[in-house]
């Protein structure tokens, strides 16, 4: 019969295949090395795992097999006992060792048993000590090891559901199952390289490595772990560690105390005075699920307990975290998921401060902080918000200003309180460190504050907070003898398009005002109660009749017709 991994795969993959090579199955195997993946056609990760080369290669699909002369595997396989199958899966170390231990009498009588046998391969990967000793022991200590692999029913792959657990025939201790999206299934983190070999009394899994009985949680494991004593600490100090031992899938990417080393002195007293920093630290190591090094065959994105992503990658025989090999020690499997021992700390941005943020690309905001001595103004135990300008808002013209006007407008830049993103709204008032209060405007696409919108998780500010108008002489002339300048003063939400002595001084007899082909050479200039932007011609009012060399010519204008030419300028 046709179990998992069929040959029915192939029918969307290779449309041709199952025509001449019945019953083959499909699998990717790393160039250079045994390993050998079975998989899902929508998921061949383009001809590579974990960064290295694969191939293709088709092998019987289980039950069936070869037959001399003929395509494909157009044969029944016949059907053993577990014992036997044991053997035709090429798992012989398995089954000597199930002979050595008194174990074949079971697996060849009557019942219905799971074996997640180990492989040859994975018998060699077991340190010498610790198969010298099961096997000097044949009695007991091989025979438990070998019970620990089985379960009292038969468990198709179908039936390993991932996070699922299931009885193991030693001492009733648990097995974790998981089962991947990408067709990989775990057994406490050993992968199943060959499933579903149908026995007469069960059925034959066989995995990649010897598997031994787990009886901690992952709190268990980092208070007697000398090399993770620091973690222990910070764990205790946030309150979490009892978290560690409740019942769960997570997976821990645990500092070892050499990373904790790394940090610096400073960092690391920080943090143990901040429990909130301390639980924002840890949590960041931890994810909600099981991730075994084995099911992971290309970069994934995680989000963590702290709420931010990880990107859970490998390169070869490595694990990578956010693109770096830091994973020393892989698979330490618990009774509440797994460890993965790293060599550095993870830092979230919600553990550091707020001068730690800033990037690169915001370089010469924090130089300049410094410089002006604003850095030491921030205190370390209160809370602010820093409004960081890219680099290329420290133009010429605004690193020429006199240093104390330039050291308010950086004050303008730095908030009193902690403010995230979601929290903001539609006329929403920040006080800055200066005094100064900043309106906050929500639009369609973005969040801004005054003339500064987000972009990428910064805040963008041009560095222009006071407005002059040494260049709209005209224009200001003309506003206060039509009486208007009072109405610019009042409080409201105005938006002014202020005509520059250039829009006067280059008028022609022919020149009519049209708005859509007026061009705004400086906008986003923010009043306390709206905003103006230059424009270089003046806007007329629309159906007036008026041509504006008549008007320039008959000054002073008639007071009336200056207000109707003029508050077309300002939209209220």
């Amino acid at each position: 019969m046709k179990l998992l991994f069929a040959a029915t795969f192939l029918y969307s993959f290779h449309p041709v295949l199952p025509l001449c090579r019945p019953n083959m199955c499909a699998l990717q195997q790393v160039v250079g090395t045994k390993k050998k993946y079975f998989s899902t056609c929508r998921n061949w990760y383009q001809g590579a795992i974990c960064g290295k080369k694969a191939t293709v290669l088709y092998e019987c699909c289980p039950g069936y097999m070869k037959l001399d002369g003929m395509r494909g595997c157009p044969a029944v396989a016949p059907i053993d006992n577990v014992f036997g199958t044991v053997g035709l899966v090429k798992a012989t170390t398995t089954q000597d060792y199930s002979a050595l231990s008194k174990l074949r009498e079971e697996i060849e009588g009557a019942g219905s048993y799971t074996f997640f046998a180990p492989s040859n391969d994975a018998w060699d990967l077991l340190d010498p000590e610790v198969r010298n000793a099961l096997v000097s022991n044949v009695n007991i200590e091989l025979y438990n090891a070998l019970h620990y692999h089985m379960v009292n029913k038969r468990l198709l792959t179908k039936d390993l559901k991932n996070g699922m657990t299931t009885t193991s025939m030693y001492n009733d201790l648990n097995l974790l199952i998981n089962h991947y999206s990408n067709g990989v299934v775990t057994v406490n983190c050993a992968r199943i390289i060959h499933g579903n070999q149908v026995a007469t009394n069960g059925v034959v899994h066989v995995i990649d490595r010897v598997i031994t009985a787990v009886g901690n949680t992952i709190q268990d494991v980092i208070e007697v772990e000398d090399d993770l004593s620091t973690l222990s600490t910070v764990a205790t100090a946030s309150g979490l560690i009892e978290k560690l031992g409740q019942p769960g899938h997570f997976t821990l990417f645990a500092p070892t105390n050499d990373a904790f080393d790394k940090l610096d002195r400073e960092v690391l007293d920080r943090l143990m005075e901040d429990k909130n920093s301390l639980q924002a630290l840890l949590n960041y190591h931890l994810l909600n699920s099981v991730q075994c090094s084995e099911a992971i065959m290309a970069g994934t994105s995680y989000e963590t307990l702290e709420g931010s992503n990880i990107e859970i990658g490998c390169d070869g025989d490595s694990l990578t975290v956010n693109g770096i090999k830091m994973v020393l020690k892989k698979d330490i499997v618990t009774t509440n998921g797994v460890i993965h021992l790293i060599d550095q700390v993870l830092m979230p941005d919600s553990a550091k401060q707020v001068m730690e943020l800033v990037g690169q690309s915001q370089g010469t905001f924090s130089d300049m902080l410094t410089e002006l001595g604003l850095s030491a103004a921030m205190r370390p135990q209160a809370e602010y918000t820093l409004l960081a300008p890219l680099n290329t808002a420290f133009n010429d013209e605004v690193m020429s200003m006199d240093q104390s006007f330039l050291k308010i407008i950086l004050e303008n830049h730095i908030l009193k309180n902690k403010i995230v993103l979601s929290q903001l709204y539609n006329g929403q008032r920040l006080e800055t460190l200066a005094g100064k209060f900043l309106r906050v405007f929500v639009y369609r696409t973005a969040v801004c504050i005054e003339n500064a919108c987000l972009i990428r998780g910064n805040f963008f500010l041009f560095l222009v907070l006071t407005v002059s108008f040494p260049f709209c002489r005209i224009f200001l002339s003309l506003m206060e003898a039509a009486g208007l300048n009072d109405l610019l003063k009042q409080e409201g939400d105005f938006t002014l398009f202020a005509p520059t002595d250039e829009a006067f001084a280059g008028l022609s007899e022919r020149d009519f005002m049209l708005v859509n082909t007026v061009k705004v050479p400086d906008s986003d200039l923010m009043a306390t109660n709206g905003v103006i932007h230059f424009v270089r011609t003046l806007l007329y009012p629309e159906g007036e009749g008026y041509e504006i060399m008549p008007l320039l010519l008959q000054w002073p204008f008639f007071p009336f017709q200056i207000k109707s030419m003029f508050k077309n300028c300002v939209l209220f």
